[in-house]
Formats: structure tokens, C-alpha cells, sequence
């Protein structure tokens, strides 16, 4: 099992930024990764269309013989990692946005989330929330609109800046140091918004940790391939791939698949 490939699958193409963290630690394992653009964003669908889109992904990447499926995306997460488990014998890696590092790090006690509706209506948010930042002002800023424009490779568009200080705007009225991104299509915002953001605010995702506990459960369950030859790393979108494959860092093998 251990040369079996890591699934990942994302509502598009956000995952990636999730994807280079974990490649970036453990680059001897093959890799399947699934941008199912065709219905992004998950934020703005029902639980059920979440959870049914997330199956249908999960499936595929079993099928295909992953080893271990990371949900880069906060508000499948959020959604369905719960059934997922439950439903499938494979690990699975969930994100959460990174409310705990921010609210014990703020000066201050007030810190800003911007994510997805999807992601900020769940259960699991509302819980990490009354847990990590009891005491600490939580601003909630939903990213309406954010998603599909990096999905049409409009990510440094006037209309893109326009949208953003939209969002900033009322968030950093009350006294922000620190900008937590809930969504993995928004570390790709990262060098516009520290542009926008005042010196004092601090960007922070959930990338580094999502791939250190990728490593950890990897090691826990006697997985990591011990290979160190060059890795199988496939990329499948089920609309056009010019937009994943120019956002990669590397020519990795991008390819269209109906999923």
C-alpha cells in the first residue's frame, strides 16, 4: 500500500495550494488530484449537494487506489469529512480554517476570517470557534464571488481588487492583526491582499498544517512510500485545463476527465 498514490480532491482548483504544501514535504509520493470545477464553488451549495459531490470524488479517487484522500477544501470538510469516515476504511485529512494559531497569537483579541458561506454556516466551524476563541472577536466575512473569478484565471483582475476591498473594508474597522483564509483558493490571493492589508495584519491558512498531519497519519499507519524515485503526480479537471495547469509550479501531467 505504501506506493499507492495520496488523493486530493478540491471544489477546483484552490486545492493546489494545498497540494504544493504537502508535495513540498513529502515529495516521493504519488499523488491524484481531482479539480471538480465543473461545480465550483461548493460554499454557496446545500449540505446534501456538498456531501453527494463529495462521495462522488471519494469514490473516484479509491477507485483509482489512493491510499489516503485529503479534502482540500474547507467547506467539503466541513460538511462531510464526518460521513466520509465514517462511510469509508481510508484516512482522511480534513481542513479547517486557522482560527486556534490566530486567536492565540492576537494582540488584539480580534482576528478575521474570510471564507466561504458553506464554510462559515457549518457546525464544525461554529464548534472550532467556541473552542480556540472564546474571549476573541471573531469577524466573519463571507467571499462571495472570490471563488469563481480564480476559477476563470481573473485572480489579479481590477475586478478581483475591487471584490476584496469590498470584503476588507468592514473587517479591518475592527482592529484585525491577523486575516484567517478559509478557503484553499485564497492563499493565490496572499500577495494582493498583503498589498491591501495594513502592516500590522497577519495572512495565516492551513496549508503547512494540513501537510504536517498528512506526514504524521502517513507514519502513524506505516504508509509513506519509501520510493525515492521521481513520483506519479496526475491532475484531473473536469472543465478546461489550461486554468489548473497555469497555476502549478511545475508541468505536472493535467488532463481532462468527465467526473
Amino acid at each position: 500500500m505504501s506506493n499507492k498514490p495520496i488523493g486530493i480532491f478540491d471544489s477546483g482548483i484552490g486545492g493546489t495550494s494545498i497540494f504544493k504544501e504537502i508535495h513540498a514535504l513529502l515529495p516521493y509520493e504519488n499523488y491524484i488530484y481531482l479539480a471538480d470545477s465543473k461545480n465550483a464553488p461548493y460554499g454557496n451549495k446545500t449540505e446534501a449537494e456538498i456531501l453527494q459531490l463529495s462521495i462522488k470524488n471519494t469514490k473516484l479517487l479509491i477507485n483509482n487506489g489512493c491510499k489516503l484522500i485529503v479534502i482540500a477544501c474547507n467547506t467539503a470538510t466541513t460538511n462531510a469529512i464526518y460521513y466520509l469516515r465514517s462511510h469509508y476504511n481510508i484516512p482522511f485529512i480534513g481542513i479547517e480554517p486557522a482560527i486556534k494559531p490566530a486567536a492565540l497569537n492576537t494582540e488584539t483579541k480580534a482576528i478575521g476570517i474570510l471564507a466561504t458561506k458553506g464554510t462559515l454556516s457549518s457546525e464544525l466551524f461554529h464548534k472550532t470557534t467556541d473552542i480556540y476563541a472564546s474571549g476573541i472577536k471573531v469577524i466573519e466575512q463571507v467571499g462571495e464571488g472570490i471563488v469563481p473569478l480564480i476559477e476563470a484565471g481573473k485572480l489579479e483582475s481590477k475586478e478581483m481588487k475591487i471584490l476584496l476591498s469590498s470584503y476588507l473594508e468592514p473587517v479591518l474597522k475592527h482592529n484585525i492583526d491577523y486575516l484567517v483564509l478559509g478557503c484553499t483558493h485564497y492563499p493565490y490571493l496572499i500577495p494582493i491582499l498583503t498589498k491591501m492589508l495594513p502592516a500590522n495584519v497577519k495572512i495565516i491558512d492551513s496549508g503547512l498544517a494540513v501537510a504536517k498531519q498528512t506526514h504524521t497519519i502517513l507514519n502513524r499507519d506505516n504508509l509513506l512510500n519509501s520510493n525515492t524515485k521521481k513520483p506519479t503526480v496526475k491532475f484531473y479537471s473536469n472543465v478546461n485545463v489550461e486554468v489548473l495547469d497555469s497555476i502549478l509550479d511545475y508541468k505536472f501531467n493535467v488532463e481532462y476527465l468527465d467526473f
